[in-house]
């Protein structure tokens, strides 16, 4: 029985060994092996086993992008300025076995790299340059930290500057200054727009008076258009009144004729047309010679008549 639970306990030591040594790597690890302290290989994900008592674990590397908060770093500008500048450091490690023996502590030498890098892009700028210009200094530190940590297995990706403090002189200085700035561009828009509703105002009455003169063109030319319609109606009328009453004459005339009129009615007529002609109002009457016989042949009767009786 001895032997026989010795065999048993030296199998489940066994089976418990390889089952201890099977190791399964996860998505987006990495790990470092060692055989007898030295580098041996580079786990990717999946199903490993490793010799135990040989081999060892010696870093998991994770393979995900990181991010590196440092805290504000005291920086002096070209124009003597200190200022309190704070950097996020976004990296990936794309060699596993570089970072595991590349650099010791490998998040405090970026950090260290960072401020020096940034203290010496920002030496060279002025106040103003280092508020606007994040963008190029951000760039600028990207490449110079990224070309540095190649040798340590690291991919800096971006760097972004989180903050810029200046002094408290400096802000209540800029404040005021961009106070200024707000107040003296608000004068410039107060005063744009005066002038701009001024000039509205006199286009709106200059589009008034031209509406009101060709308004009273417009009036004017439709008045004249109406007189001389009228008179052209009024010219046509009494040009068909004087039609009518001539034609009223000829038609007069036309039945006198037909009529075959004595000449006793033609004398008559010759009388009373005589008659409305020496109405009183004319100072010189000539007579026809046919109206002198007419009148005394007349006279002549009137002796007869009265002789006889």
């Amino acid at each position: 029985m001895g032997p026989i639970i010795v065999i048993c306990t030296l199998a489940v030591i066994l089976i418990i060994v390889v089952i201890a040594n099977i190791k399964i790597v996860p998505q987006s690890m990495a790990y470092v092996i060692e055989r007898f302290g030295s580098y041996k290989e580079t786990w990717q994900t999946g199903l490993h086993v490793k010799i135990p008592f040989i081999e060892r674990i010696a870093k998991p590397v994770t393979l995900k992008e990181q991010v590196a908060d440092f805290p504000p770093q005291p920086v002096i500008t070209k124009d003597n300025v200190t200022m309190q500048i704070d950097t996020i450091v976004f990296f990936q490690i794309t060699d596993p076995m570089l970072y595991a023996y590349g650099v010791e502590r490998p998040l405090m030498a970026i950090e260290s790299l960072t401020a020096t890098t940034l203290r010496n892009i920002v030496g060279d700028l002025d106040l103003d340059s280092t508020l606007t210009s994040r963008d190029t200094i951000n760039a600028k530190i990207r490449v110079i930290i990224d070309e540095a940590t190649d040798p340590w297995g690291i991919k800096v990706n971006r760097v972004e500057l989180k903050s810029i403090i200046p002094p408290e002189g400096i802000r209540v200085a800029m404040e005021k200054q961009m106070r200024a700035e707000r107040e003296k561009r608000e004068t410039i828009l107060r005063a744009e727009g005066e002038k701009e509703a001024k000039i509205t105002q006199a286009q709106g009455e200059k589009e008034r008076q031209i509406t009101e003169a060709e308004g009273q063109k417009q009036s004017m030319i439709l008045r004249a258009e109406a007189d001389k319609e009228a008179k052209i109606r009024q010219a046509e009328g009494e040009a068909e009144a004087i039609l009518n009453v001539q034609r009223a004459r000829a038609e007069a005339i036309r039945l006198i004729n037909l009529a075959a009129p004595a000449q006793e009615y033609l004398t008559l007529q010759a009388l009373e047309t005589f008659a409305r002609a020496a109405d009183g109002k004319a100072t010189k009457i000539i007579i026809p010679s046919e109206i002198q016989g007419i009148a005394g042949l007349a006279k002549g009767l009137v002796e007869v008549a009265a002789k006889e009786a």
